[in-house]
């Protein structure tokens, strides 16, 4: 069975965010859990967000859903390590986007990837129960 292949973007955002493992991360395997780096994942976007005075729930009040999360994992992260996430853009809708997202740590002078990542994200008012269009400013981040 073929394995999953992630094609970055060649262009990532100007913003680099840093995210230490912490011991509630590892698993039985001594190594981050898929669970956590997903929630990893979460968090980089969320800082990705907060950088622009956004949150998930409000982007010029319309909020975001994650429609989907591919996950390629390349290497093992342990504790202690610091995972620098890189993060660019992929296609762009009327009323979603996908973020991609690469995962490194240094490890012995080494870079090593540790995943590749991609979510699309729908964007919902939350008080209207339906999917709407992308807002301006949000829009305008993506494509510079």
């Amino acid at each position: 069975m073929p394995r999953i292949k992630i094609d970055l973007p060649e262009k990532f955002f100007n913003i680099s965010i840093n995210i230490p493992v912490r011991i509630t991360d590892i698993n039985y395997g001594d190594h981050v859990g898929n669970d956590s780096l997903v929630a990893i994942i979460h968090e980089a976007r969320m800082q990705f967000l907060q950088h622009y005075g956004f949150t998930e729930l409000n982007i010029e009040g319309i909020g975001l859903i994650m429609s989907d999360i591919i996950v390629e994992f390349k290497n093992e992260s342990f504790y202690k390590d610091i995972i620098d996430i890189k993060m660019g853009r992929g296609d762009i809708s009327k009323v979603s986007f996908e973020l991609f997202y690469r995962l490194i740590t240094i490890r012995n002078n080494e870079e090593i990837i540790i995943a590749n990542a991609k979510t699309t994200m729908v964007c919902y008012d939350y008080k209207l129960k339906k999917v709407v269009a992308l807002p301006e400013k949000l829009k305008d981040i993506l494509i510079a």
